[in-house]
């Protein structure tokens, strides 16, 4: 059971590599990933969601790949 929580908290956070074509999607993108990975790892999900959102949105940011 502990391995499936891992991979599900793995895949969770590569959600977090998906760039939106706004600000606002980006930020959406980030929070779900990051709420969903909280809950997953037993964490609180509206503060994985608040750093999801910021994280993506601030990778979004600075790499020239995303759109």
């Amino acid at each position: 059971m502990r391995f499936s929580r891992i991979y599900l908290a793995v895949a969770a956070c590569a959600g977090l590599a998906a760039c939106g074509d706004s600000t606002g999607e980006q930020a959406l993108l980030g929070g779900g990933a990051g709420a969903v990975g909280a809950a997953v790892v037993s964490a609180d999900p509206l503060l994985g969601a608040v750093v999801g959102a910021a994280g993506n949105v601030l990778y979004c940011k600075t790499q020239n790949n995303c759109r």
